[in-house]
C-alpha cells in the first residue's frame, strides 16, 4: 500500500471495498469499524506521543495567556446583551459545515464517531436555530458564543497563525419579513454589537485605530446594503460588489490597523441560506457574524 499518497484509497482498495466505505456500510457499522482501527492505532509508545506533541500543529497550546482570553470573552459577551450566550460542545454532526455551506470536508477535522471538531460555530448555531424554530415558528432566535475552533487547511508558518483559534460569534434567525426587513435589521444589530464590543475593548487595554466598515452585495441585494448604511449614520461605510458565493447576497467586514500599520480584517458577517436548507423552508432567514477574538488579543492588545 502506498501510504505517502491519498491515492492509495483509489489504487489499493478494490471497488467493492471503496463503495462499502463511502456509502455501502450503514453509518453505525462504519463507525464501529473505524473505532476498532483507532483502538489498534492508539497502542503507541510514549516516545511517539511526545514526538507528536512537539510537532503536530493541531495539538499545540494557544500562544495567548488563558487569563487574557477569559477576560476578553467576558467583555465581548457583555457587549452582546441582546443575544443568548450558549456554550457549544467541542464536536458537531459530521457535515455540519460542508453539507450546507460552500466548503470542503478536507478543511475540517472529522472523527471516527460520525462527528467533526467544530470549525465554525455559526454553522452549529444554525443547527440550534433550526431546532428552536421547528419548536416555535414565530420565534426570533439570537445566539452568541465564544468558541475555540480547529481547521485543517494549511496556515502560514508565521506568528499569530494557528490550526486552532478562538472566535466570538453572533447569529440571528427567524422567518423573513416583508422587503427583507429581518435580514436588514439583523445585519444592523450585528454591526452595532461588534462595533460596541470593540469600543468596550478599547476601554480595557486594546486599540483598534482607523476602523472601517465595508458592505458588500450582489446587484440584486445592493438596496439592502444601502438601507444598512442609512441605518448606521455614525458608522461610515464603503460599498463593494460581493463575488463570494459563500454568502447569500450581502456581507459586511470590519477591519482596523495594527501598530505597524497593517490592515487586518477582524469581523466578518452576512446573510446565509443555511437555515433554508436545514428547515427545507425558503421563508427562513439567517444572519451570522464572527470576530477573530484570539487575533484581537494577539494583534490589538496594547498592554
Amino acid at each position: 500500500m502506498t501510504t505517502d499518497s491519498r491515492d492509495w484509497f483509489r489504487n489499493d482498495l478494490d471497488e467493492a471495498a471503496r463503495i462499502a466505505l463511502n456509502e455501502g456500510l450503514a453509518a453505525s457499522a462504519l463507525w464501529s469499524l473505524l473505532l476498532g482501527v483507532m483502538e489498534q492505532r492508539a497502542r503507541r509508545k510514549p516516545a511517539a506521543l511526545l514526538e507528536q506533541w512537539g510537532k503536530d500543529r493541531f495539538v499545540q497550546p494557544c500562544a495567548i495567556d488563558q487569563r487574557t482570553l477569559h477576560e476578553l470573552d467576558a467583555h465581548l459577551l457583555a457587549a452582546a446583551q441582546a443575544f443568548e450566550a450558549i456554550e457549544l460542545a467541542p464536536l458537531a454532526p459530521l457535515g455540519a459545515c460542508s453539507s450546507v455551506a460552500v466548503t470542503s470536508q478536507n478543511r475540517i477535522v472529522s472523527t471516527a464517531r460520525g462527528t467533526e471538531v467544530v470549525s465554525d460555530p455559526t454553522n452549529v448555531l444554525a443547527l440550534e436555530s433550526a431546532r428552536r424554530l421547528r419548536e416555535n415558528a414565530a420565534a426570533e432566535i439570537r445566539l452568541a458564543t465564544s468558541h475555540r475552533c480547529t481547521r485543517a487547511q494549511a496556515v502560514p508558518n508565521q506568528p499569530g497563525f494557528a490550526a486552532h483559534f478562538r472566535i466570538f460569534c453572533l447569529t440571528s434567525a427567524a422567518h423573513e419579513r416583508k422587503d427583507h426587513a429581518f435580514v436588514t435589521d439583523a445585519l444592523c444589530e450585528h454591526i452595532r454589537t461588534h462595533w460596541a464590543a470593540l469600543d468596550r475593548l478599547e476601554q480595557h487595554g486594546y486599540s483598534f485605530p482607523q476602523r472601517t466598515l465595508k458592505l458588500l452585495s450582489t446587484p440584486e441585494r445592493r438596496h439592502l446594503a444601502e438601507r444598512i448604511a442609512v441605518a448606521l449614520p455614525r458608522t461610515p461605510a464603503t460599498h463593494a460588489p460581493l463575488e463570494h458565493g459563500y454568502y447569500d447576497g450581502v456581507r459586511f467586514m470590519i477591519d482596523a490597523s495594527t501598530r505597524d500599520g497593517a490592515r487586518i480584517p477582524l469581523v466578518d458577517g452576512g446573510a446565509f441560506d443555511w437555515l433554508r436548507k436545514l428547515g427545507a423552508n425558503d421563508k427562513l432567514a439567517f444572519v451570522a457574524s464572527g470576530m477573530g477574538s484570539q487575533l484581537a488579543a494577539y494583534a490589538f492588545r496594547s498592554r
